[in-house]
Order: C-alpha cells, then sequence, then structure tokens
C-alpha cells in the first residue's frame, strides 16, 4: 500500500513480491530497518526499478520498517490485531511513515472487503471507500472491477472546482465544456440524469452535483477533506479541498 502513489496499482502491488525476490525471498521489517539505506536504495533502483521514485521510495519504505519494528515488534499485522475498533485502527495507520488520511482510509476498507478484517466501526472509518463499490484498490478483486476502478478514477480526475457565483447561477462557456470531453457520472454512482442550474443532490449519493455549460460536472465522489468536490450548504456552496 504504501508504494501506491504515481504508478499503477499493479506495479505498486507487485513490487513488494520484487523486492523480496531482491532481497533473497524474505521481507523482514527488522532486516529492511537495518539495511545501509544506499544499499536499499540500490535495490530499488535496480531494472526494473520497483518504483517511479526508487530513492525516495526506498527511505520511505525504510521509515516504515523502523516504525514498525518500534511500535510493533516489526510485525505489520499488529497494526490491526492491536486496534480495538475502526478508529483505532484508522489511528494507528496514520501515524506510520506515508500513510496520510485518504491511504489510510483505503486500507482500512482494504483489510475489511479483501482479507476480513473487519473491526466494529471500520465502515464509518473508512469513509467513502467504505461503501459498496469500486472506488480505489480495495475494491479490485479481478479485472473487471480494476477496469472499473480506472474508469472512476477518470471521472473524478475531470473536477473542475468552479467559485460559487458560477455555480449557483449555473454559468460557464460552452467551450470550457467542450474541451472538457463528454459528460461523465458523478464519480460516487451514476449519471444524475437530471438537467437544471444551480445546485442539487444526487439521491443516490447526498454528493452535491453542478450544471455547468448544459452538462453535470461530477462533483461528488469521496466526501472527505482530501476529496475536491462541491458541496451545497444552504444556498451557499462551499469548495472544499482537492485529490
Amino acid at each position: 500500500m504504501l508504494l501506491d502513489q504515481q504508478v499503477t496499482m499493479e506495479k505498486a502491488f507487485h513490487s513488494p513480491y520484487d523486492l523480496k525476490e531482491r532481497l533473497g525471498g524474505r521481507l523482514d521489517a527488522a532486516e529492511i530497518a537495518a539495511m545501509d539505506p544506499d544499499k536499499l536504495q540500490e535495490v530499488f533502483a535496480e531494472r526494473p526499478a520497483l518504483h517511479r521514485f526508487p530513492g525516495s521510495m526506498a527511505g520511505r519504505t525504510q521509515e516504515l520498517a523502523n516504525a514498525l519494528v518500534e511500535h510493533y515488534d516489526g510485525r505489520a499485522e499488529r497494526v490491526w490485531e492491536t486496534a480495538k475498533d475502526g478508529d483505532g485502527l484508522l489511528a494507528n495507520l496514520k501515524a506510520l511513515p506515508g500513510f496520510g488520511d485518504q491511504k489510510a482510509k483505503i486500507f482500512v476498507a482494504l483489510l475489511a472487503k479483501r482479507m476480513g478484517v473487519q473491526p466494529q466501526g471500520w465502515e464509518e472509518a473508512a469513509g467513502f471507500y467504505g461503501q459498496h463499490g469500486c472506488y480505489s484498490v480495495a475494491d479490485v478483486d479481478g479485472p473487471d472491477t480494476l477496469a472499473k476502478v480506472r474508469e472512476y478514477k477518470l471521472a473524478a480526475a475531470r473536477v473542475r472546482v468552479l467559485s460559487p457565483d458560477q455555480i449557483c447561477a449555473g454559468l460557464g462557456d460552452r467551450s470550457a465544456s467542450s474541451q472538457a470531453g463528454r459528460a461523465v457520472p458523478c464519480p460516487a454512482s451514476r449519471p444524475c440524469g437530471r438537467r437544471s442550474t444551480g445546485v442539487m443532490s444526487c439521491s443516490a449519493t447526498r454528493s452535491a452535483c453542478c450544471s455547468v455549460a448544459w452538462r453535470y460536472l461530477p462533483v461528488g465522489g469521496p466526501s472527505t477533506p482530501s476529496s475536491r468536490c462541491v458541496r451545497a450548504t444552504g444556498s451557499t456552496p462551499t469548495v472544499s479541498s482537492t485529490f
């Protein structure tokens, strides 16, 4: 999970196996923590490199290994085995090097959906990623779901954050709309199916959608501070931070 950034999901989740092979068929947190940093960087950089940024990710991997040794006796499984509930698991993950809020929530969902690790309250801790659907690697169990997750990510990437004035007035220019490509569904679920101005809620997801230049922009999706969305608060929409 640590390597899942700026590379394909296949690369991110196959690289630990490749690292294991390069280290003699064994992945041990204590051994990685004790390695010479330059040597570990060489292992990551060996062709084919284990990541787009082998140097920095080798360092981050060693930081993670050190944290596991210091707090969990070098056993990764203790990160979730010692958590009393979903909030505790999320807190354990967010305390690890390289795990921000979004990645930690995705990993909570991955543990629950793919590995059966489901402490009480895990769905709330995972937030949007705990829902049923195809939104992250936590939902991938084969080629079909992988394709759907990619489709969602492409839709989410098309989100354009507009000013509140534009949103309330339902304004926009045709050229911007045409350049953005065909209308795409709200990343959270499905096309809104309505064409009107202003801001309205998608009944399926309670996420906000905005009609600009005769098309809906996907401004729903993961309702977390790390998402890019436009949220209607009374009559005045507010814009959150971006992905």
